[in-house]
């Protein structure tokens, strides 16, 4: 043990969360909040450095969730702090749809120079993901003139009406909300562990993609009506699921047979999330349009739509925002992109493995882990009840995160039964074998 790790105050439990000042807040918040807002567990958190939160009973926990993958450069980075300190000293607002200031039009250009493939870019800057999602989907409709969007089982693209439209991920999402934006079609995503087509054979024939041309374009809507598909790279909320290799070329190339628009939605997935900037250049593919934004501010409030040049023509007034693109957020972005693309970048393929490693020993050691998947430090474990029959098992992640909270340890679940890994960016060594520590000690326990 180096003395680095041997000095980590964290994970610590002074308390048994939540502590008393930890339920006064659950109880002040509950009272008054909506009863929209789905809590996961009872953190009330006082402040938090790099990947260390604490919470105002003085606890301190490893963050394994991000705050849902969006604290990219962890809690606290000095150089997002003082980048954000100097903008707010500066101005606070001025209307980015009206008006003209630096660190906008640096941002746009960063954005529009990092995006995947040769193309010229464009860059419409918005407050969140879901506003991304909202301003594509009229960009699509727009460009094309063409009123059908394709969407995928399992997505979340947020709930607003248009991104709610989109999303397929949990049905009381969308309970008495209806109805919805028209002509929006869902298949099914290229989930490998749960595919409805080649599950019992060997290799991954990637037929969720060919259907979509045999079955939905002869037999619903004719892909002269399509503006766009609308794809996660790696589904999120989903169950933290990676398409088999060559799934999102084949999306692309689909595209183009019928001049349909390729929507990459790396809200969750992108911003060095796996390893690359964006998690589609995996595939070495460049999509009309890329969605940002949850980790592109460190946690200030930020989206972006980067589309090709030749499709973002709408005329003035077509699309606005009055904070969209604000100045202080936009100062964090330009931080955060420096620090991601510069230091860590490498560092989270290097974790990634380590974790998806040590994820894949806690598999071989609990059979109630039936599949380890992820790239860089977007890691989904999907537990089931039997590995033959794949039964999920929802209980585990629900017991497991709850466990884990009492330990010291931020976890969240996702899809039917899967529970997500993803860490600010900045985890160690330390880091990574202290949450495999802890997930083993839960697993452990509950197999008893």
């Amino acid at each position: 043990m180096t003395t680095a790790t041997a000095s980590r105050d964290y994970p610590r439990i002074v308390v048994p969360p939540p502590g008393p000042k930890a339920r006064a807040i659950v109880e002040r918040q509950d009272r008054f909040a909506s009863t929209s807002y789905p809590k996961e567990y009872a953190l009330a958190v006082a402040r938090g450095q790099g990947p260390m939160v604490e919470d105002v009973d003085g606890n301190r926990f490893l963050d394994f969730m991000a705050g849902i993958a969006v604290a990219s450069t962890g809690y606290g980075h000095p150089k997002v702090v003082k980048a954000v300190q100097d903008a707010a000293a500066r101005f606070l607002h001025i209307c980015g749809s009206d008006f003209y200031y630096e660190s906008f039009a640096a941002l746009c250009e960063r954005l529009a120079q990092l995006a995947p493939g040769t193309s010229k870019k464009r860059v419409f800057l918005a407050n969140s993901g879901t506003e991304a999602v909202e301003g594509a989907i009229k960009l699509a409709r727009h460009s094309t003139g063409r009123p059908a969007i394709i969407g995928f089982l399992g997505a979340f693209h947020g709930r607003s009406y248009g991104g709610l439209s989109l999303t397929a991920s949990k049905a009381v999402q969308r309970l008495g909300f209806a109805p919805f934006l028209p002509e929006i079609h869902h298949v099914p995503y290229g989930y490998r562990y749960r595919c409805e087509y080649c599950r019992g054979e060997q290799a991954c024939n990637r037929r969720c993609v060919s259907w979509i041309e045999q079955e939905l374009f002869t037999k619903k809507v004719p892909p002269e009506s399509v503006a766009a598909i609308f794809v996660e790279p790696i589904q999120g909320e989903g169950g933290y699921v990676v398409p088999p290799a060559g799934y999102l070329r084949d999306l692309r190339e689909l595209c183009d047979r019928y001049g349909i628009l390729l929507v990459a939605d790396e809200v969750q997935c992108g911003v060095g999330r796996t390893g690359k900037m964006w998690a589609c250049e995996y595939e070495g593919i460049e999509p009309d349009i890329l969605l940002s934004a949850k980790g592109l501010g460190s946690g200030m409030p930020i989206g972006a739509i980067i589309a090709k040049e030749s499709i973002m023509k709408w005329k003035p007034g077509a699309h606005g925002t009055t904070f969209g693109g604000n100045p202080v957020c936009c100062a964090a972005a330009l931080a955060t992109l420096d620090i991601v693309e510069k230091e860590l970048l490498p560092k989270v393929s290097k974790m990634g493995e380590r974790l998806i490693s040590g994820a894949r020993k806690l598999q071989d050691k609990y059979a109630v882990i039936g599949d380890v998947r992820g790239r860089g430090l977007m890691v989904g474990v999907e537990f089931v009840k039997d590995r033959e029959t794949r039964e999920p098992a929802p209980d585990v992640p629900r017991e497991l995160v709850d466990r884990a909270f009492k330990k010291g340890l931020l976890l969240l679940g996702c899809g039917k039964s899967s529970l997500r890994l993803a860490p600010p960016l900045v985890v160690d060594e330390y880091d990574v074998d202290t949450a495999l520590r802890i997930i083993d000690e839960c697993l452990h326990e509950m197999s008893d």
